[in-house]
């Protein structure tokens, strides 16, 4: 890390901050997914087990991330100006009723689908409320967040189709739609970073935009429609939707994990002229 008048990197928030954005977001979007596929029993139970564990492996790590465990009751603190203390307050409503919705209680899932869309709501406002990170605090940031988010749970709830056979086609179509959704936000919030973003963050975020488009979109979206608009069936829709499942999800995650980890450079400063210690003016 250097100081001055350049953009530098910060280095406070590493790949466990950004294992919050990717696992809490991946797992509010599989919450989603699964009140929209309607399961019930057992599948329901395992589904949103698994959504629960991925929204608490993500705040694990920011756990993990401070220094001091037990401050991490200050993030309960500031309800009014801090949106990390808005994500808190929702995960402290979110697992209960999401522990209600698995263990079958009438409604339950649908609150728990509600406050699992305000969590991921709360993480991009949360980078948004950066001020001197260009690439964070852009506010086209919000909703590439939670539409990467809730693409990333549908990918997943698709890549576990074989073992649950809950994906409709009407889910496979939402989900391509989240794609080009996801694909169509990055492409506004590229556009609107670039005067002010530094250099090294603007190439580090294409690379990983340019997976997101590849692999991510059109990739995912040619291997789910076949299945999607019916004309594959069987064993056959499950392999190809869970296929286009892990290939969105993994290029989503790696877009956040870019722009946590990777494209977090201060605005830096300007100067008229930069003074050197010892020259005479």
């Amino acid at each position: 890390m250097s100081y001055g008048p350049n953009p530098w990197q910060q280095a406070h928030w590493d790949w466990r901050a950004a294992g919050n954005f990717v696992c809490g977001g991946a797992g509010s979007g599989l919450l989603v997914f699964t009140a929209l596929s309607g399961a019930r029993g057992a599948a329901a139970t395992l589904l949103v087990l698994a959504a629960l564990g991925l929204v608490g492996l993500g705040l694990l790590c920011v756990w993990l991330e401070i220094g001091r465990p037990m401050r991490a009751l200050h993030v309960f603190f500031n309800p009014r100006t801090s949106w990390m203390t808005r994500e808190g307050f929702v995960a402290a409503l979110l697992f209960p009723t999401g522990l209600a919705a698995a263990a079958g209680l009438s409604g339950a899932i649908w609150v728990a689908a509600l406050l699992a869309l305000a969590f991921v709501y709360c993480q991009g406002r949360i980078l948004r409320a950066a001020r001197g990170i260009p690439a964070w605090r852009e506010p086209l940031v919000v909703p590439m967040i939670v539409t990467t988010g809730l693409a990333e749970g549908g990918g997943l709830f698709l890549f576990a189709h074989p073992l649950h056979g809950e994906a409709s086609q009407a889910l496979m179509a939402l989900f391509g739609a989240l794609l080009a959704a996801r694909w169509l936000a990055w492409l506004a919030y590229r556009r609107r970073i670039a005067p002010t973003a530094a250099p090294r963050a603007l190439s580090a975020l294409d690379r990983a935009g340019g997976t997101l488009e590849t692999i991510g979109t059109w990739l995912a979206l040619a291997l789910v429609a076949p299945a999607g608009i019916g004309l594959v069936g069987g064993a056959g829709a499950a392999v190809l939707a869970a296929l286009a499942g892990i290939l969105a999800a993994g290029a989503g995650a790696w877009l956040k994990y870019t722009l946590v980890t990777r494209a977090a450079f201060n605005q830096g400063f300007a100067l008229a002229k930069l003074p050197v210690r010892g020259a005479r003016p």
